[in-house]
């Protein structure tokens, strides 16, 4: 346990709220924290998209505008509607304005923003901020980031990640994701493979149904659309046709799914920065055919339940998934998964970074 209950702002990015069923790996990242914290004695004011979870005790000026699609046909996960970010910037600078205002009584900001509207304050809030970069590099966040005053304070999710950054001049210490090992449970497996996480193109679910296809398996879908007109043309016609879309499921209903599956397909077609799904996956005993890109070697690493493919290797990645659904420990593979990436185990580091950060020592 940390030394004493701290007060935290944890500062969420803007584009959706923090809840269940969740918009993806990042904001089930962030729900995690927040809950883990409180649950050690901390209090934690959330900012984030109003609609979020953990905001009954936050200041008003930490709810943010929600996302809203005049067209929901046209929601993407990488652009904005017309005049959101007019509504939304200057809402988060009154977040931050607050928190330089209460500065005596907040110990510190947790920046998961993916904005350096937060970076660029932190010399003025009187309060030391520890970021957590969960991207390849923003080119309107490189300068921000890289500022001498955030030296020892910038954390990235992958050694992959932390080394992208670096190139633009950015040095970022590594601390991966975690999960709660008590809500991925152990599963007893099954005949179809699963795929979940967020639909847009550069996670590759449409090179997972082809795979799938190969095998003569069932592909069950999980996940929120966060690109519509991609979904239309690449996944929905194949429903019903080797594939099923469940939809966005809350945590529950998702590690059952997972735990209850043959192998989890994990198919990015960028440099993934950490491969938060392949460690939920390993939890529930359900075994991983992956695309080795980005950092998901690293959440791999050792791991006899995962095998990596070339990226958008679709028949490759068939013959892993096959290989792996007729062998392997469930219990051997969960056990492993948890005790790298036990949020209890990561809870206690994130301490002592906070503990550093607030006692103004280089972390």
């Amino acid at each position: 346990m940390s030394t004493r209950p701290r007060t935290i702002a944890v500062i969420a990015p803007l584009r959706h709220p923090i809840r269940e069923p969740h918009a993806g790996g990042l904001e089930a990242m962030v729900w995690d924290r927040v809950r883990m914290l409180r649950a050690r004695g901390h209090r934690v004011l959330l900012c984030a998209v109003e609609g979020s979870q953990f905001q009954e005790d936050a200041p008003a000026e930490f709810r943010l505008p929600a996302v809203v699609w005049p067209d929901e046909r046209e929601a993407t996960d990488s652009t904005f509607p017309p005049g959101h970010l007019e509504r939304a910037l200057p809402a988060l600078e009154s977040a931050l304005d607050f928190i330089r205002r209460h500065a005596g009584s907040i110990d510190l900001v947790d920046n998961h923003s993916l904005h350096p509207q937060p970076l660029t304050w932190a010399e003025r809030l009187g309060v030391p901020m520890v970021t957590t970069l969960h991207t390849p590099p923003l080119p309107r966040l490189v300068a921000a980031a890289g500022a001498p005053e955030h030296r020892g304070r910038v954390f990235a999710v992958s050694a992959h990640t932390a080394a992208e950054w670096r190139e633009h001049g950015v040095e970022a210490r590594v601390m991966p994701n975690a999960i709660d090992a008590t809500r991925w449970r152990l599963g007893p497996g099954g005949r179809d493979l699963v795929w979940f996480g967020r639909i847009v193109p550069e996670k590759g679910v449409h090179v997972a149904v082809e795979a799938a296809r190969r095998t003569g398996r069932t592909l069950r879908i999980a996940g929120r659309v966060g690109d519509v007109p991609y979904f239309q043309q690449h996944i929905r016609p194949y429903l019903g046709h080797g594939a099923d879309y469940l939809g966005p499921l809350g945590r529950p209903e998702l590690a059952d799914l997972v735990g209850g599956s043959a192998c989890a397909l994990v198919t990015p077609l960028w440099p993934e920065p950490f491969g938060l799904v392949v460690a939920e996956a390993l939890a529930t005993g359900t075994p991983v055919a992956a695309f080795d890109t980005g950092g998901i070697g690293e959440v791999a690493g050792t791991a006899s339940a995962v095998r990596l493919v070339p990226m958008g290797d679709a028949e490759a990645l068939a013959r892993a998934a096959e290989h792996l659904a007729h062998t392997g420990d469930r219990r051997r593979t969960r056990a492993e998964a948890v005790s790298r990436f036990s949020l209890e185990h990561r809870a206690a580091e994130l301490e002592t970074v906070f503990d550093l950060a607030g006692a103004g020592a280089w972390v």
